[in-house]
């Protein structure tokens, strides 16, 4: 059970213009539904408490990935929904099996689950959450990705491990078609990847440019090939930031305008590509090219549903080919 991505539709933010709390989850249907007209296979949400550096301050607004993605899910029909990336260390993992259950059920069987080790200190620290060194929450997350799969599929599933257990827990009703697809985010070459080969159903790697790509998915390749498991049932996919304009000249511009305004950290900006459509689409055929099945991207002014349609029309190109 591949993951269901080819483009997707990230939204890590949520002040938008002249958007208020009573208007900014009608804001986000416009948004899901203007990218399910668009060439987009997916919508995913941050699972984080408050706003990270890269996007914005922490005071700005931060919602349950989950909560609004079931809210979501009710309002489209075609778009696949999860988060990108959920932290093993904010869930009991069974828990976290129902809430993605839930979401598949509200939406018809269109939800994938995202993990990762999670990663945000400071976000711990100010929400209570025990933030253990990296390898023992690589352990959580090793144990969590077979609670998570024993629940999506098994009658009643068991599991006794060193952090998490589960003792004939039941996950009724089943997913809608049996089990559903979980990806993990990062591009750890020892162990993350490892855990993608051994467990996942996809991946969602940091490649800026295509021989970075090739690298991780060479990795990957090895690591299936030690564990007996074949790549093609892995989705490779890899996160895209760009800026478009008709123009590269306007595109850094308007880069150049989002940074000034607030909309966009510079170190967010020094990963961008600013560019026109036919450079992007040039990019993103190279990522392709080196093995990355399906992409997500973020955009700045995602408010404007012609900025959302013209993402979707240049990286649909490439990746709904």
């Amino acid at each position: 059970m591949r993951v269901p991505i080819t483009l997707d539709l990230h939204l890590p933010n949520f002040n938008y213009p002249g958007v208020g709390p009573d208007e900014v989850f009608e804001k986000l249907v416009e948004i899901a539904d203007t990218a399910e007209r668009s060439g987009f296979s997916s919508v995913s949400l941050m699972d984080h408490l408050h706003q990270i550096g890269p996007v914005g301050p922490p005071q700005n607004w931060m919602f349950d990935g989950n909560t609004m993605l079931a809210a979501i899910a009710a309002r489209t029909s075609k778009l696949t929904l999860g988060t990108l990336v959920g932290g093993v260390t904010y869930r009991n993992p069974a828990l976290l099996a129902k809430i993605t259950t839930t979401l598949d059920v509200i939406s018809g069987g269109r939800a994938w689950l995202g993990i990762g080790a999670a990663w945000f200190e400071a976000e711990h620290e100010a929400y209570g959450y025990d933030f253990p060194s990296l390898g023992r929450r690589f352990e959580y997350l090793e144990e969590a990705l077979q609670i998570l799969r024993a629940m999506f599929t098994q009658e009643r599933a068991s599991f006794e491990g060193e952090y998490f257990r589960v003792r004939e827990a039941y996950n009724n009703p089943k997913p809608i078609h049996g089990d559903i697809p979980i990806l993990i985010g990062g591009s750890g070459e020892r162990k993350t990847l490892r855990m993608v080969a051994q467990y996942a159903d996809g991946c969602n790697l940091f490649a800026a440019d295509a021989d970075r790509a090739r690298h991780l998915i060479g990795v990957l390749e090895a690591h299936c090939e030690r564990l007996g498991r074949d790549p093609g049932e892995i989705t490779k996919t890899g996160m895209g930031g760009y800026v478009i304009a008709d123009t590269k000249e306007a595109a850094v511009a308007k880069m150049r305008r989002f940074v000034e305004e607030g909309m966009m950290p510079p170190q967010r900006a020094e990963m961008t590509l600013a560019a026109d459509p036919d450079t992007v689409g040039e990019h993103a055929t190279s990522l392709k090219d080196a093995g990355i099945e399906g992409m997500t991207t973020s955009i700045v002014d995602v408010f404007d549903l012609e900025s959302v349609a013209l993402y979707g029309d240049v990286l649909g190109r490439v990746f709904n080919d």
